[in-house]
């Protein structure tokens, strides 16, 4: 029994890796190609990609949308984790990164369970609410411009059905948000909303140590 989580050492996240992971080839392979491209590092842990499988899974999620696609391995592991019927709306500005998410997407024969809107986010979620998605998403992963968490967290809670979950990556952004000093506006602006996730009556919140910290929190 500890009363703290422990720290995760190199040895021990290895440890993770070896006696939890169940990546697929197409998963792996995309995380291999990201982490040799720039601005690599934003590419979420398997680990954690592993986790929002899972809670995808358990809350029987068909309708997910994310926020922030990159190259797509978040988008993907959530697909894999849908049943036949279920649909990812994926939303992002970049032709780039996304042309290598299709590919892996289109090579894993789960292009069909996600949509891509290229779009400035705020926008595409906008539209989404005025097309009649009110309150009919299951989940939702925020992983964009830290400057926009605010703006994309309030239109993910419109969107969500009661009882659905919002994944809000970054939430540690390297520690910095734990050292006054040491916050950029995009730090500054994450450790804005975890305060204000603290007090959000309207949620159930959990902010989890797994990869730069995860904000996990349930629409009452």
């Amino acid at each position: 029994m500890s009363s703290r989580s422990i720290t995760l050492s190199d040895e021990l996240r290895d440890y993770v890796l070896e006696t939890s992971l169940r990546e697929s080839e197409v998963l792996r392979r995309l995380r291999a190609e990201t982490s040799g491209i720039p601005m690599g590092m934003m590419q979420i842990s398997p680990e954690q990609g592993q986790f929002m499988a899972l809670l995808v899974q358990a809350i029987g999620a068909r309708k997910c949308l994310e926020v922030g696609v990159f190259t797509g391995y978040s988008s993907l592991v959530v697909a894999q984790a849908l049943p036949a019927d279920g649909k990812v709306y994926a939303c992002d500005v970049s032709e780039e990164w996304t042309s290598m998410a299709r590919r892996y997407w289109a090579e894993a024969s789960l292009a069909h369970k996600i949509e891509l809107r290229l779009a400035p986010a705020a926008d595409t979620l906008r539209k989404l609410l005025d097309e009649g998605h009110a309150g009919t998403f299951d989940f939702a992963f925020i992983d964009a411009d830290k400057s926009g968490y605010d703006t994309y967290f309030e239109l993910s809670l419109q969107l969500l059905r009661q009882g659905g979950l919002v994944g809000i990556d970054n939430a540690f952004r390297g520690g910095r948000v734990a050292r006054p000093a040491d916050r950029d506006p995009d730090t500054a602006a994450i450790h804005a909303l975890n305060e204000k996730l603290h007090h959000d009556e309207r949620i159930s919140l959990s902010l989890l140590p797994i990869g730069d910290g995860l904000a996990l929190a349930l629409k009452r």
